[in-house]
């Protein structure tokens, strides 16, 4: 178990390290291209690219922080570290589709800008697509491996960075075609694409921080411990996540004519089950006696 952990420790730290690099890369040419060929378009990518890159880097030490173990002060452990880096992840991207949507209207009704479209524009989103459409799936592959939050926001990053450069590119082409106005329609676009995208991840963050159940998760553990010999009731199933952790309590019922070390085996062969059916679970189960003729009662009604 111990030796997993370290595995899943390693990928995670590994898969968000690349991000960082991949996302100093993308920043740093597109500020370059978009000061040079003053395209608000490439600019609003490179802000979205420079988010990107706050939010790797938050997610790298979200994820080497998060897998240390419960200690005096944090009893279930840090897991709930990715979930607000995911949350601040949120705000930030919120933050820069202000600033673009700001632009776009200071230069469709403000002063006119001139905007040079050059081989180094569609080089650069051309680029980023590639770079991102890779970081993106690298990133979720190691997310729903491990259920890491913090990892699938940062997949949503550049994911949507994969759309929001498609978006640009158009507008470059338009631009080629004297649409002025191409470009920052372009950028608008891309900030509706990322405001539409960080409602989600923020509103999935808010939810965890707040303790609400995971869709289904009541569901599939009784479905699982229906099936263990001994257990004759289940009920007060409480479900939480705390980072890539899901937390569970619960009430099982057993036979009150077995003795304290059967009905403990009991509750032992309950959780070695959902350490089978899920990972990265801890489970706390209060076991009650229950008479036979109740049980049966239950049963015919």
């Amino acid at each position: 178990m111990e030796k997993s952990k370290q595995t899943a420790k390693q990928e995670k730290n590994q898969v968000a390290y690349w991000s960082v690099i991949a996302a100093i890369f993308l920043t740093t040419f597109k500020i370059v291209v978009g000061i040079s060929t003053n395209s608000l378009g490439i600019l609003s990518e490179a802000a979205h690219s420079g988010l990107d890159l706050i939010a790797a880097l938050m997610t790298y030490f979200a994820v080497r922080f998060s897998s240390k173990p419960a200690d005096r002060e944090h009893n279930f452990g840090h897991g709930k570290i990715e979930n607000f880096s995911a949350l601040f992840e949120t705000i930030l991207l919120l933050v820069t589709c202000g600033w673009i949507i700001f632009e776009v209207i200071e230069r469709i009704f403000g002063a006119k800008v001139d905007i040079l479209v050059n081989k180094w524009s569609f080089i650069v989103i051309l680029s980023s697509i590639i770079i991102d459409l890779s970081r993106s799936r690298a990133l979720k592959k190691v997310a729903k491996k491990f259920n890491s939050q913090a990892l699938e926001a940062d997949a949503l990053h550049f994911s949507s960075d994969v759309y929001s450069s498609a978006v640009v590119l158009i507008g470059l082409i338009g631009v080629q075609f004297n649409f002025k106005y191409a470009d920052s329609i372009a950028a608008f676009l891309v900030a509706m694409i990322v405001i539409f995208i960080s409602f989600n991840l923020g509103r999935r963050a808010i939810d965890v921080l707040l303790d609400k159940a995971p869709m289904g998760m009541k569901e599939k553990i009784e479905s699982v411990i229906s099936n263990v010999p001994g257990v004759m009731h289940v009920h007060d199933i409480k479900v939480r996540s705390s980072g890539a952790l899901i937390l569970v309590e619960m009430n099982i019922h057993v036979n009150e004519t077995l003795t304290i070390d059967k009905a403990h085996s009991i509750s032992h062969e309950v959780e070695k089950k959902l350490h089978e059916n899920f990972s990265d679970i801890e489970v706390h189960i209060h076991i009650e006696p229950e008479s036979i003729s109740n049980f049966i009662n239950d049963e015919t009604d």
